[in-house]
């Protein structure tokens, strides 16, 4: 087995609160103790946290590219993987090389495992091992800049024992509602936990105007310069290219000295939205860094499914296109229906869908009438709390044309086989785990 291997299976003993969520167990003093133990290697070089319902996994990484392609040596920290682990734990465009992997675990495993005096009521978890794995990946890597991505929430996530540069905050929305509150108000009270004593953040569109007050106020109480996008972006222009699979984009703003002008790989509105952000928050950082540096950083993120669109699946011909989007939430959903539409509207299209238990499936389902050929609803995998019962009756009170399984393996290949004897896309979406277990099955 390899280092990533080797550190995955002890990982395995350790309490994974993204298979297994569990209210009341989140708290910063398990972290901030590993940290030390370590000699607070979260300490080694400057860095951005990134905190948001949706955008952030993209915002991270176009900010991780641009600050690469600027010359630096940058360390991208962010979940959930697609196929392999080391995505969570990478530069922005590729792996590290094995070394630096194997290095982290053979210092990690060994200080963990004698560790003895922590209290009983106060495991380690899985997330927060990952956590620390990183802080070492990076002081080995000996980067120059890191990029943090939030888990979940934001005042509470193990990655809140960082002191960053400049902190993010992408949309907000209801999601995680359990552990992170029942209002938009309240998660997004928790999502500002980020923002430190006067530490810049560049904050996204907004669903509400309360939202905004709560985190201008916070950035107020913490001293904090606060940035709002759409009170900096003046003008957003882009267009899709569909047979060179990109995104034509020009952003004009006063803090930029001439238009960004880039081609996004990744697609659709959101990711305007999030370039906009990524684009704002390195200017607020490296005022004098190039406007041309900053485009071709940006055309260089690439993410696994965010509306990833696979030509050939092997065995599968007969599927003329195939989409992968993780979006998860309603918003999110109706973004990655909106790109389809905008670059597939006169095609006909399946759908196949999975999403975990704690979503908004009563509304998402709507989304779905009048739109695809066939629906095809299942379980995430088995990494994902899910509720099949509750996807079925949305989709049945929806009014949508759907065939369920809770057998995710077997609705795959039959989804699959449907949409390629019938030269139909097809568009899998609502969870990453899907994603994942799409990928793994189909080998692409």
């Amino acid at each position: 087995m390899n280092a990533i291997e080797v550190f995955q299976d002890w990982l395995d003993d350790y309490l994974n609160f993204e298979n297994n969520p569990k209210k009341d167990i989140f708290w910063l003093d398990t972290i901030d103790f590993l940290c030390k133990r370590f000699d607070n290697p979260q300490d080694f070089a400057p860095c951005i946290h990134v905190a948001g319902s949706k955008g952030k996994g993209s915002v991270s990484r176009m900010i991780a590219c641009i600050l690469e392609e600027a010359g630096y040596n940058v360390g991208l920290y962010s979940s959930p993987h697609i196929t392999d682990f080391r995505e969570r734990i990478s530069k922005p465009t590729k792996f590290f090389d094995e070394k630096i992997y194997q290095e982290a675990v053979k210092e990690i495993m060994p200080n963990i495992d004698s560790i003895i005096n922590l209290p009983a009521d106060r495991p380690i978890t899985w997330f927060e091992l990952v956590t620390l794995y990183a802080f070492l990946c990076f002081r080995k890597a000996k980067v120059d800049w890191s990029v943090f991505e939030v888990g979940m929430g934001g005042r509470l996530d193990a990655t809140n024992v960082i002191r960053p540069k400049l902190c993010c905050i992408t949309e907000i929305e209801l999601e995680h509602t359990e552990f992170l509150g029942n209002t938009l108000e309240k998660i997004a009270a928790e999502k500002a936990g980020i923002i430190k004593n006067c530490t810049p953040v560049v904050i996204a569109r907004q669903q509400t105007e309360n939202v905004k007050i709560i985190l201008r106020e916070k950035a107020f109480t913490r001293h904090a310069p606060c940035y709002f996008i759409d009170e900096i972006i003046k003008k957003a222009t882009y267009c899709f290219n569909e047979n060179e699979k990109n995104m034509s984009l020009m952003l004009e703003s006063d803090i930029f000295n001439k238009p960004i002008k880039t081609k996004l790989r990744l697609l659709g509105k959101c990711q305007v939205l999030n370039a906009a952000q990524a684009a704002v928050s390195i200017k607020k950082i490296l005022p004098n860094l190039d406007e041309d540096i900053i485009g071709r950083g940006l055309s260089k993120a690439v993410l696994p499914g965010r509306f990833e669109i696979i030509d050939k699946v092997p065995g599968y011909d007969g599927i003329p296109h195939l989409i992968l989007d993780g979006a998860h939430t309603l918003n999110s959903i109706k973004l990655t229906l909106e790109t389809l539409g905008r670059m597939y509207d006169d095609k006909k299209v399946n759908l196949l869908f999975a999403c975990a238990a704690d979503k908004d499936i009563k509304d998402i389902s709507q989304q779905f009438r009048y739109r695809f050929e066939h629906v095809y609803v299942t379980k995430p995998g088995n990494k994902k709390q899910s509720n099949i019962e509750a996807e079925i009756e949305a989709f049945k009170n929806a009014g949508v044309d759907f065939t369920a399984d809770a057998d995710y393996k077997k609705m795959i290949l039959k989804a699959f086989a449907d949409s390629a004897e019938n030269g139909t896309i097809l568009l899998v979406t609502g969870s990453f785990y899907l994603v994942s277990e799409v990928k793994q099955m189909m080998m692409i």
